[in-house]
């Protein structure tokens, strides 16, 4: 299989800014100029409901990465895809100190495919998720380093 310019790299870092707006909502910036902004917010009561929650985007983060995994391993298969939609159940929980955390994710990708291609999609499934690159790291736990500035 030959590599992508992006598997290529060693490594890379991203930048994402929040701004506050008002209340829990913030604009959130990416380090790309052709990706818009979003609006991110708490749910209400403590927040105003609009736009994802923290916890919503972890869950969008790792089913986008293990769907657009699957699909590019697909792709390179050439396995035509007719739908693909893929469902993050996050359950969550208390901790032993009272706190709310996310527990777990459970993921259901729901694949449809040519009948004539089905041959050649269990060795994605076999694969594919060691390409995803959020779901490995939540997985192991991803070192997180907090600096304040006042």
């Amino acid at each position: 299989m030959n590599k992508s310019p992006e598997e290529k790299k060693l490594s890379e870092t991203t930048i994402t800014k929040l701004k506050l707006l008002e209340g829990y909502k913030f604009r959130v910036e990416f380090d790309v100029d052709d990706v818009p902004a979003l609006i991110v917010d708490e749910l209400k009561p403590i927040g105003q409901s609009s736009g994802p929650n923290p916890t919503r985007l972890l869950s969008a983060a790792v089913g986008n990465c293990l769907s657009s995994s699957l699909l590019y391993c697909l792709g390179k298969a050439r396995v035509r895809v007719k739908n693909l939609e893929t469902t993050v159940k996050t359950n969550i929980g208390r901790n032993e100190e009272g706190r709310l955390r996310v527990k777990s994710l459970d993921v259901q990708i729901h694949l449809e495919v040519e009948d004539e291609d089905k041959v050649r999609v269990p060795r994605c499934l076999e694969i594919f998720e060691n390409y995803c690159t959020v779901t490995p790291s939540v997985r192991k736990g991803i070192e997180v380093n907090v600096n304040y500035l006042l």
